[in-house]
């Protein structure tokens, strides 16, 4: 079970990637256009809920994994390992699942120009990315794990 879940929320991510690029190249073409149609509404909404499901495998994960039961001694927070993966990847991630959720409600509730729809939706949905890919444990980022030597 354990494998089968790193391995979907490993594969979800490149999902969850390509999902939020095309919703935030989506609004940006779609500004101007005057429309806010259906197929904006399922491209953000299907975005949406990539990510709230790469979220409960993240959650799985964290109470079935050893890297999630992190030992508050004294001294775990000089563990580039133990800090990344029971602090910034959890806060990051679920901080920019919050702004893009955030950003489709009041898109899709609150806002009526269909410029200001798409606008909210860019705005968010690209700084619910950023966010998300400096939480992602790129290959590139272990390079403290060697005493600040690059693998």
């Amino acid at each position: 079970m354990y494998n089968g879940l790193v391995h979907a929320h490993s594969g979800l991510r490149w999902v969850v990637l390509v999902l939020l690029l095309a919703a935030i190249l989506n609004a940006a073409k779609s500004q101007s256009s005057g429309r806010y149609v259906k197929k904006d509404k399922m491209l953000n909404l299907f975005a949406m809920i990539s990510l709230h499901t790469q979220l409960l495998i993240g959650i799985a994960l964290y109470f079935i994994n050893a890297k999630g039961r992190i030992d508050y001694s004294e001294g775990w927070m000089s563990n580039y390992s133990s800090r990344f993966y029971g602090m910034e990847h959890i806060i990051g991630m679920v901080l920019a699942i919050v702004i893009i959720t955030i950003g489709r409600s009041r898109a899709e509730k609150k806002l009526r120009g269909t410029r200001d729809k798409h606008r909210k939706i860019l705005v968010n949905y690209t700084v619910g990315l950023l966010i998300i890919l400096a939480s992602i444990p790129w290959p590139f980022s272990y390079w403290q794990v060697l005493g600040g030597q690059w693998a």
